[in-house]
């Protein structure tokens, strides 16, 4: 079953267009990485899929109807970053008590362990906790609604490392217990590759990849060698990325879509075959130049 169907999704504010006609359907019960750096558009497009923001023109359907303004959206679908708020009034342990009257998944006990786990105290006010403890804290929010779409927006800002990995073994421990759609758009795709079944990548508003994490991880390799050498062997792919090592010497991010024997002729020719990571992948697809920041020293 879709749980989220986008065609020629549009987004402006004032004169400037944030999503540029996106296009994307995303399948039930899936961990999906939201990529793009920053500007790409992710947050508005998060937002947008919430309920919490209009799209400008386009179509998108969440569990089959328009988000804004949909009851059935908003009681089935969470948005976690780290700017939710709560109501000064209640402290922390009441924070997680109302929580369970709204959200009809609610898991109490799951809850109540995390927050002992964090070290958090029921007294607690939510606006004088520290940034890295207001995520945390967020994430628990997150984890234990169980809800059927769950979204968090860079959730882990501010937290240390080791929170981090306890944030990314919860959320993969409760989803394989407890399948469900959630979307996690981060800055961090290293730390969270494992998670993925796939990776969504966004560039200037618009769709620039969907697919599996498995074929990301195979999307491109990397070729070394002599400079000469290195742009004859590229005459006819499709580069992602070079980079100029030394004084004749060439890297390239190449996609992986040619045949065996040009891998023969790349090694008859002396050069060297490497493999590019999912993350510089995604880099290398979302830089304005092909040799990035060197580009403007040349």
């Amino acid at each position: 079953m879709k749980v989220i169907e986008c065609s020629d999704l549009k987004k402006v504010y004032g004169h400037s267009p944030i999503l540029n006609g996106m296009n994307f359907n995303i399948e039930e019960n899936k961990i999906i990485g939201l990529i793009g750096r920053n500007g790409a558009g992710k947050t508005t497009l998060l937002k947008i899929l919430s309920g919490f923001l209009t799209e400008t023109a386009g179509e998108l359907k969440v569990f089959g109807e328009r988000p804004f303004n949909s009851l059935n959206v908003s009681a089935n679908t969470i948005f976690v970053d780290d700017f939710m708020s709560f109501p000064t009034s209640l402290n922390l342990g009441e924070i997680l008590e109302t929580a369970g009257r709204f959200y009809h998944l609610w898991d109490g006990e799951l809850s109540k362990r995390l927050f002992e786990y964090f070290s958090f105290t029921p007294k607690q006010q939510h606006h004088t906790l520290s940034k890295g403890k207001k995520s945390t804290f967020n994430m628990i929010v997150g984890l234990a609604s169980r809800c059927p779409l769950t979204i968090f927006d860079e959730p882990t800002t501010g937290m240390d490392a080791a929170v981090r990995k306890d944030f990314y073994r919860a959320l993969l421990k409760d989803y394989l217990a407890h399948p469900r759609t959630i979307i996690i758009s981060s800055h961090h795709l290293e730390e969270i590759q494992d998670l993925l079944e796939e990776v969504l990548l966004i560039d200037n508003g618009r769709t620039q990849l969907h697919l599996p994490m498995e074929e990301l991880k195979e999307y491109a390799i990397s070729v070394t060698g002599k400079a000469s050498l290195v742009e004859e062997w590229n005459m006819d792919k499709e580069v992602l990325f070079t980079k100029r090592i030394g004084a004749d010497s060439l890297y390239a991010a190449i996609r992986n879509n040619f045949s065996e024997e040009s891998f023969r002729k790349a090694r008859d020719l002396g050069l060297e075959i490497g493999k590019v990571s999912a993350s510089d992948v995604c880099i290398h697809l979302t830089s304005k130049m092909k040799g990035g920041i060197d580009d403007v020293f040349n």
